[in-house]
């Protein structure tokens, strides 16, 4: 049985986001894993933890809430 871990910036995934996350990979974890067997979706563990901006770093770039706040507004479709 899988255990998924996602570590995230607080305010980046919406509710939608993290309903998609769950719904693809466990669709990914039963296809691979499972084998395709419906019934192992049953044992596809996921969970997203999110902290706050201030607790992240990528090289000198420390994320704000500001910072966060705004990239949620952008669409990145687009």
């Amino acid at each position: 049985m899988p255990f998924i871990h996602i570590q995230t910036i607080e305010g980046l995934l919406s509710k939608e986001n993290k309903a998609e996350l769950f719904e693809r990979l466990t669709d990914l974890f039963v296809e691979i894993e499972g084998r395709g067997q419906a019934s192992f979706r049953n044992h596809v563990w996921i969970r997203i933890d999110e902290y706050a901006p201030e607790q992240w770093q990528l090289g000198q770039l420390r994320p704000t809430k500001e910072m966060i706040q705004l990239m949620s507004t952008l669409n990145i479709n687009e």
